[in-house]
């Protein structure tokens, strides 16, 4: 079986304690497969989270790991 190279999955928290989240991930663009769910630990996100964030799980290329980038609020002054 050979994996994917590259992808993006689009997740929303659903919960989480100091310890872990649980997050559903989507892939993108969505299939017909529906939401998949994990738990994953809460030291894994660059930034805080909290109950209905959007985060995306993206990996560029084969060689590179694959990383959590988190959605940014957009600005309340512009």
């Amino acid at each position: 079986m050979k994996t994917l190279a590259t992808f993006i999955l689009v997740g929303t928290i659903d919960a989480h304690d100091g310890q872990f989240a649980t997050v559903e991930l989507n892939l993108n663009p969505a299939t017909n497969a529906g939401p998949a769910m994990a738990v994953m630990p809460v030291a894994a996100f660059p930034c805080e989270i909290k109950e209905g964030d959007t985060f995306y799980v993206v990996k560029l290329s084969e060689e590179a790991d694959a990383v959590i980038v988190c959605q940014q609020e957009p600005d309340q002054g512009c």
